[in-house]
């Protein structure tokens, strides 16, 4: 159902603190807290005495304590201690790879010999001073692939966020899908329109007349296992569209890391980083409320679709032009999973 060899965001960093963190990813249960130095480790969130989760434990000198009989366990998965017990011969649990980096915390769900740093995404905005990012979490009951088909798939825009960033032309104007490699990429420009609510917001932010035509981008890229970035933007009329100077338009990138919790549920983070007004604090604040909002109209609808779908699994959906990007994505997403099969197989 979903890639296990690959990093996905498993947690922002403020999430793992004092306290362990537990969570399940692609169907693994897993527990998260800071060892020595205050690094982000990952095990089994299982305690080899009885079975109790070691997120309900806590974190002392370094070492995960069970909440239940007080069992030490190391961050190699290797227990260490317990009051009055010999317990050094117990079996370890298993560690994940854990990578903290962007701004986020990445785990390795599948075969820890195969995870390789070098294969996380590369976020140039992350750690440039020119770009703001703001973002939160939603934990939504949906096939992670109903996400990404979402993303990749704008018209609804003009229907579930019709006050916010919706507007019919999105409708009346065609995208267009390509694929390089294990990558997806569906493209709208909508010239000489009105800027809808949100973006009219975010050309005063930036000193620009909101009243005037603008040219509009939408740019989306999936990449696997599950990461949807959209480039998104208006510009004034005229003035060069997505490459306008950039004095004369608002840009910015949506980020979407979407992260299966099982085969219909996911822990969706999303954001927004942006090159404007990067120093403005409050500016990202209403921004990033501002964006929650529009995400939170895109959850009943997703946990409603996938409740349909599993009350008619028989029922195939249809698909139209709309759908390229993706289906495409879907296609590049088999073909990863099928690959890793085999390499399990073999």
């Amino acid at each position: 159902m979903f890639p296990k060899n690959t990093w996905y965001v498993a947690a922002m960093p403020d999430e793992i603190d004092a306290k362990p963190l537990g969570r399940k990813i692609c169907g693994e249960r897993i527990v998260f807290f800071r060892g020595p130095g205050g690094a982000a480790t990952a095990l089994e969130d299982w305690c080899p005495h009885r079975g109790a989760p070691l997120s309900l434990g806590r974190v002392v000198e370094g070492n995960l304590v069970c909440g239940y009989h007080g069992l030490a366990m190391g961050c190699d998965g290797k227990t260490v201690s317990m009051p009055g017990q010999r317990v050094r011969g117990f079996p370890p649990v298993r560690s994940f790879p854990v990578v903290e980096r962007h701004g986020f915390v990445w785990v390795w769900p599948g075969e820890p010999a195969l995870a390789d740093a070098s294969k996380l995404p590369e976020l140039a905005w992350s750690n440039d001073p020119e770009w703001a990012y703001g973002g939160g979490l939603y934990h939504i009951g949906c096939d992670y692939r109903l996400m990404i088909d979402n993303l990749m798939d704008l018209t609804h825009e003009t229907y579930v966020h019709s006050t916010s960033i919706g507007q019919p032309e999105i409708d009346e104007t065609p995208c267009k899908t390509t694929v390089e490699g294990d990558m997806a990429i569906t493209s709208r420009f909508m010239n000489g329109i009105s800027a809808p609510p949100f973006w009219r917001t975010a050309l005063r932010a930036h000193g620009l007349p909101d009243d005037q035509p603008v040219d509009r981008w939408q740019i989306c890229r999936f990449t696997p296992p599950s990461h949807v970035m959209i480039e998104v933007g208006v510009a004034l009329a005229g003035r060069g569209g997505y490459e306008a100077p950039r004095q004369d338009k608002v840009y910015s990138i949506v980020v979407d890391f979407i992260t299966p919790e099982t085969e219909s549920s996911i822990w969706y983070f999303w954001g927004m980083a942006r090159n404007f007004r990067a120093d403005d604090k409050a500016l990202t604040a209403q921004i990033r409320e501002g964006q929650g909002k529009i995400f939170a109209e895109d959850m009943e609808m997703l946990e409603r679709q996938q409740q349909n779908l599993l009350q008619w699994p028989e029922r195939e959906l249809l698909k139209l032009n709309i759908d390229t990007g993706g289906v495409q994505a879907r296609k590049i997403l088999d073909r990863v999973i099928a690959a890793e099969r085999s390499t399990v197989a073999a």
